[in-house]
């Protein structure tokens, strides 16, 4: 393509992460001539890092209830529409060899070049142009068709999507550009956040427990929001706060001045041998703790929070404190550690069946740029892969 030269195009979509390749292999199936903008100097970035490298890129238990957003059931409709099954297929259609790691996560056996590079193939399949490198100036609308002014030359079409993401990992590009188009053309964004995000000590909490970074064990993490789930899965402790899957699950939920509830021996009983035995000491305890507890946390945990004494009243006060560690944070480690932002644009203006804006005919808003964000474990891969699908039946 020459600079400068005007293309005229059905559709074009900006962002070339999963939910903008998926939309555009979905229009260009229905023999749409669709282009797809990045300012990026290559295609899937953020699928390449994902999930260690090997892309956890479906969950097969995707539910509604994955999912957060101002408006719960938004999302039903296009994950009905196409199912952890139906990308698996298209996995295996391609031979790409993969496995289930836990809780129903499926990554690659290889790496995650394999899911981009079935992506691309499935673009070209479908004469889908990718144009990396193309900085975006402005985008206008005229009449019923959109107009995007690039460094590369203006392109026209009746169906503008945005896939752009949203601002986390912004060394590997995210910028808030789409919901600069979204406030352009009058639309609502949920104040975007942080989400799957490690959490930061406040420095009193610091000094107590800084020094077990590196320490992980299983627990059970919930913010303290009315609605907000339990997560039991794995907690990390970091030289600045806590980490793991437990904890950025519920990050996603924690607000600021909130606190996080953290069962550090779910299931177990942990004072009650010490109460049925001969012995009640601060030994007898610590090894009972030994049996549930890294040595290191369980040494601190008796440091810190020890009996107020050896009456079966005191231990039994000691062991709800076990299950009910509140830990307040001083914040997240922001966007450059977060793996995905929860907010954005208000699903109240979209169609939830087509992701169309209601008062912008031809606009279309899909993937984490949305207002719908996904538990840890495949779950953001899965709405931008039914999202992507979702409008690219109709732009």
């Amino acid at each position: 393509m020459k600079p400068n030269e005007e293309q005229s195009v059905d559709g074009i979509v900006l962002g070339a992460g999963a939910a903008g390749l998926m939309c555009a292999i979905e229009a260009g199936k229905r023999g749409r001539r669709i282009v797809v903008l990045d300012h990026a100097e290559r295609a899937g970035k953020k699928i390449l890092i994902s999930g260690g490298g090997r892309c956890n890129f479906t969950n097969l238990h995707t539910r509604a209830e994955n999912y957060i957003s101002a408006n719960p059931h938004f999302a039903k409709s296009a994950l009905a529409r196409y199912t952890p099954q139906d990308f698996l297929a298209l996995v295996n259609r391609h031979g790409i060899a993969w496995h289930e790691k836990t809780l129903g996560q499926l990554f690659c056996d290889r790496s995650a070049t394999d899911i981009l590079n079935l992506l691309l193939a499935e673009c070209a399949a479908a004469h889908v142009r990718v144009a990396c490198g193309t900085h975006i100036d402005r985008v206008e609308r005229n009449g019923e068709s959109f107009t995007v002014t690039t460094n590369r030359g203006e392109w026209q079409a009746s169906s503008l999507v945005i896939a752009t993401g949203g601002l986390s990992i912004p060394k590997m590009g995210a910028t808030g550009f789409g919901y600069e188009i979204a406030r352009q053309f009058g639309l609502k964004i949920v104040e975007p956040r942080a989400a799957l995000v490690p959490l930061v000590f406040s420095q009193k909490d610091l000094d107590r427990w800084g020094a077990l970074a590196g320490v992980s064990t299983e627990v059970t993490a919930a913010g303290e929001a009315k609605k907000a789930p339990a997560f039991r899965e794995k907690l990390l402790f970091t030289h600045r706060g806590l980490s793991g899957p437990a904890v950025l699950q519920a990050s996603s939920y924690w607000r600021p001045g909130e606190a996080v509830r953290i069962d550090l021996a779910p299931g177990a009983q942990v004072s009650t041998p010490v109460i049925a035995g001969a012995r009640r000491d601060a030994a007898t305890l610590k090894a009972a703790l030994n049996e549930v507890l890294p040595a290191r946390l369980a040494s601190a945990w008796i440091e810190a929070a020890p009996p107020k004494g050896w009456s079966n009243a005191a231990l039994e006060e000691w062991e709800r404190g076990l299950h009910a560690w509140r830990v307040v944070p001083d914040g997240t480690e922001g966007y450059a550690k977060a793996e995905v932002t929860a907010g954005g644009v208000d699903t109240a203006e979209l169609s939830a069946s087509t992701m169309e804006a209601k008062r912008v005919p031809g606009l279309f808003f899909i993937g984490e740029v949305v207002d719908v964000t996904g538990h840890l474990g495949g779950f953001n891969f899965q709405w931008a892969w039914a999202s992507g699908v979702a409008a690219g039946q109709v732009a």
